[in-house]
């Protein structure tokens, strides 16, 4: 690889020894006209990687981008209860419909695919990578600015059919600040490394709790490692969110697009400048 080369194969033209992803990378549905796709990862579950994703691209929406979300959390699927969306969706000639949230936002998720939105997903890792690969090939996402990827935890088979089969334009990468956290960091970020996806930045999720009558900031989970870590991997830090509970009370609601994150606006509008 070149010092010039950014490690996207997507988007470039260049015949080199580095193009491992382009053989493998598959075409999106006829009808689908995505400009970025950017997937939030992390190492381990429990860390907000679904939070993070809702509230980027209710942000994002917010600014007046076209945003999608392919929830590619087979077994655990978050986003459409999220966002209050529970029709089943159909296929016709032309692919599957999304479903569409009160802020405009398209979705695909294996529960708007089942009858039943608490039947467990009993499939292996093929099937599991699979219906993943259709989501981006058989739905119809129209015109979208940013399909954001919200992708289970770890380094498996999904991950990995995410990174090699859709034109991933980057990553952010979701942390929590305990200290077993900075090794499930690294594993994420050498994965994206080894995939040439450019890793973003990072958000930090439970950072501290803010008293709402004394204003004091608690660090629940202890001090963050997330400068520590940004300087280890030379990556920027995108935002460092608090405990809320009218988050999470939003997102159990439905309402995820009412919520308010000031620090993931800002992120949002550091994505859209990148």
């Amino acid at each position: 690889m070149s010092d010039s080369c950014s490690g996207n194969c997507s988007s470039c033209n260049s015949d080199c020894e580095d193009r491992t992803q382009e053989s493998l990378a598959i075409p999106a549905n006829s009808d689908s006209n995505i400009k970025k796709v950017i997937a939030v990862v992390s190492g381990k579950g429990g860390v907000g990687k679904s939070t993070v994703t809702s509230l980027l691209a209710s942000s994002m929406a917010k600014m007046g981008k076209k945003v999608g979300i392919l929830d590619a959390d087979i077994t655990g699927p978050s986003i459409p209860r999220a966002f209050g969306v529970s029709e089943c969706r159909e296929a016709s000639e032309d692919g599957i419909v999304p479903a569409v949230s009160e802020g405009g936002i398209s979705i695909m998720s294996i529960n708007l695919l089942l009858d039943d939105e608490s039947a467990p997903v009993l499939w292996r890792g093929p099937i599991l990578a699979g219906a993943v690969k259709q989501f981006w090939t058989d739905v119809v996402w129209g015109d979208l600015d940013y399909l954001f990827v919200d992708m289970p935890p770890g380094t498996g088979d999904v991950p990995l059919t995410v990174f090699q089969s859709l034109p991933i334009d980057g990553v952010i990468i979701v942390a929590t600040p305990q200290e077993l956290v900075s090794m499930i960091v690294a594993k994420a970020v050498n994965m994206a490394n080894m995939m040439h996806v450019p890793v973003l930045g990072l958000v930090e999720n439970y950072s501290y709790y803010e008293c709402p009558d004394c204003g004091k900031r608690v660090s629940i989970f202890g001090e963050s490692k997330l400068d520590d870590l940004a300087d280890q991997h030379g990556l920027p830090i995108l935002a460092r969110l608090p405990i809320n509970p009218t988050v999470s009370g939003k997102m159990d609601a439905g309402k995820v697009e009412e919520a308010s994150a000031d620090a993931l606006a800002e992120a949002a509008k550091k994505l859209a400048a990148m």
